[in-house]
C-alpha cells in the first residue's frame, strides 16, 4: 500500500561523477535523502517539524539495487513512495532517467521513530504526520 508518493527531479553535475564517468554509487544515497526531504517538504512536514516533536527518524536499514548507471547531464527522477509509517518509516525509491524513462537505482529504507531526549524507540509516528497523511485520503 502506497501512503503518499513524490517526485524530486534534479540534473547530474560533473562532481557526482567517478573515474569512469558515471555516477558513483554513494551519490544515490545522497539523492535518496535529497528526495526524502523534498517529500517531507510538500508534506509540510519537514525535519524540522519532528524535531519540533520531539523525533528522530534515523535509518535502520537499506536495501538498494544498482539497475544502470547515469552520467553527466541526465536529468533523474526520484519517486518516493512511502509504503508504511508504522511500526517504522518505510520508504521506496525509484529513480529513473526522465528522458529514456530507464530505470537507473531502486531501494527502500526502514527508519524507526526515536524520541530525541531519551533516545528510546517510538513504535508510532509523530501525530502531526499520521494527520497529513490521513487528510490525504
Amino acid at each position: 500500500m502506497n501512503l503518499y508518493k513524490s517526485e524530486f527531479e534534479f540534473v547530474v553535475s560533473f562532481d557526482e561523477l567517478d573515474p569512469m564517468n558515471v555516477v558513483w554509487h554513494g551519490n544515490y544515497i545522497r539523492y535518496m535523502e535529497k528526495a526524502r526531504c523534498d517529500m517531507f517538504s510538500k508534506l509540510d512536514y519537514t525535519y524540522a517539524d519532528m524535531e519540533a516533536d520531539n523525533y528522530a527518524y534515523p535509518v535502520a536499514k537499506m536495501k538498494v539495487k544498482y539497475i544502470k548507471p547515469a552520467f553527466f547531464n541526465d536529468i533523474l527522477i526520484v519517486e518516493t513512495k512511502i509504503k508504511e509509517i508504522e511500526p517504522a518509516l518505510i520508504i521506496d525509491y525509484l529513480i529513473y532517467n526522465k528522458k529514456t524513462n530507464d530505470k537507473i537505482f531502486k531501494a527502500q529504507t526502514m527508519q524507526i521513530a526515536l524520541d530525541k531526549r531519551t533516545k528510546t524507540t517510538l513504535y508510532v509516528p509523530p501525530k502531526a504526520l499520521k494527520d497529513k497523511l490521513e487528510n490525504l485520503k
